[in-house]
């Protein structure tokens, strides 16, 4: 029976998520909540501690406090298994006083780490995606088609596929060219109204990798996988892309849409994957007994309706909804809504109280927020520019509230 190859993990959360202000003003965009219970970086872990791939090094950068606390609660390890860690790793400035100039510094800074780890292969992942993937299926492809680099990659019509990087394959899905945002993508040799766009998740064999990062950090380039690393392996290297529609993960129901990944790197398109959670027949369900998204214990009860009138939405726990109407909306844990409040088509977060005849439509409440009795949010655009973030998707987004101010403005309630 063959070894199973040893596998160490960089997961990528440095990223400001500027188009997500302001959810990501005091937070990193990896650390900002998801579904009522989770934070997005949540799905690319959960994808690994599921595929059974246990050995992780989170790389972080920005605004990271918010994140490290997360990792340290929900994600603690017990030490038990030497090679079962979840391990935050913040810039180390091992040669020289910047931060990481690109994804590809960001691992040269901690060869260390690789070197002592001693892998057979190194998964570079970013942390901001909305999927679930199974990595062994990537792996699989990786070892038997004796690739240097893996690209994960999914298939999009090529009048979509400008904005991102672009795979130019073969019929054997090796890669001839890739190109960031090319104003012409070139078509997949098996149907040529779609293109393989990259997914920013890298498999490396480790000798590959370390050649490579050492040759990129002696060049002027940007330090960056999909703008250097990979561009120039290209032409010498064996690269492949891995299709991900190819990938099957236990539990997915027939009605969810096939091969489901959203970057949720906006405004309106972390609401829409948000919206892609409700009704009978979800695009994205979180209700996976076989892949589950793990995230950390909450310590309240259960959620608590008291003569409310609640409709496709998804409540967590330690809620309590009292004479209240909710349509459409996902509300995170301990989440006060109070008599006569109607809130429609909104993302309500954690702690958050809203007061008793507020009205809330498609707007995002970040955490610790007290919405004051009768205010309303989301139905006159000039008023909510005023007082409020209003993207120009039309979508209302109040800041994250202070905790202090969050537990003194409870007696007003």
């Amino acid at each position: 029976m063959a070894r199973r190859p040893r596998v160490l993990a960089m997961i990528m959360a440095g990223g400001k998520g500027e188009r997500l202000h302001p959810l990501t003003r005091e937070r990193s965009k990896p650390a900002v909540p998801f579904g009522g219970r989770y934070r997005i970086i949540d799905f690319v872990l959960s994808n690994f501690l599921n595929s059974e791939m246990l050995s992780l090094y989170v790389l972080v950068q920005y605004k990271s406090q918010s994140l490290i606390e997360h990792l340290r609660l929900a994600w603690r390890t017990g030490g038990v298994v030497t090679d079962y860690f979840v391990t935050v790793v913040p810039p180390q400035m091992r040669f020289g006083t910047a931060w990481y100039r690109g994804t590809a510094d960001a691992v040269l800074q901690n060869l260390n780490l690789v070197d002592d780890f001693a892998p057979d292969v190194v998964a570079i992942f970013g942390s901001d995606h909305i999927y679930r993937m199974d990595v062994n299926q990537m792996l699989t492809f990786h070892r038997e088609s004796g690739a240097d680099v893996t690209v994960a990659a999914r298939r999009v019509p090529v009048g979509d596929a400008s904005p991102f990087g672009v795979l130019a394959v073969d019929r054997h899905a090796r890669v001839s060219h890739f190109e960031e945002k090319p104003p012409e993508p070139q078509p997949l040799p098996d149907d040529p109204t779609q293109a393989f766009v990259s997914m920013g998740n890298y498999l490396f064999s480790c000798q590959a990798l370390v050649d490579a990062l050492l040759a990129d950090a002696r060049r002027s380039t940007e330090h960056d996988f999909g703008r250097s690393i990979i561009p120039e392996l290209v032409p010498t290297g064996r690269v492949f892309a891995y299709d991900f529609q190819d990938n099957e993960v236990p539990g997915i129901k027939p009605y969810e849409e096939p091969g489901y990944w959203r970057d949720v790197g906006t405004i309106e398109s972390y609401w829409d994957a948000h919206m892609d959670l409700l009704g009978e027949s979800p695009r994205f369900d979180l209700d996976n007994r076989h892949w589950p998204i793990r995230t950390g214990l909450h310590p309240g009860p259960a959620a608590r309706f008291i003569g409310s009138d609640v409709d496709n939405t998804h409540v967590a726990e330690g809620s309590l909804v009292k004479r209240a109407t909710l349509r459409n909306s996902i509300l995170g844990r301990s989440v006060w809504v109070n008599e006569g409040a109607v809130i429609e088509d909104s993302i309500v977060m954690d702690f958050t109280t809203v007061g008793k005849g507020a009205r809330l439509r498609r707007a995002i409440i970040d955490r610790f927020n007290i919405i004051a009795a009768d205010t309303e949010i989301g139905f006159e655009p000039e008023i909510d520019r005023r007082r409020y973030h209003v993207d120009s998707s039309g979508l209302v987004v109040v800041a994250r509230g202070g905790r202090r101010e969050f537990l003194s403005g409870l007696d007003d309630f």
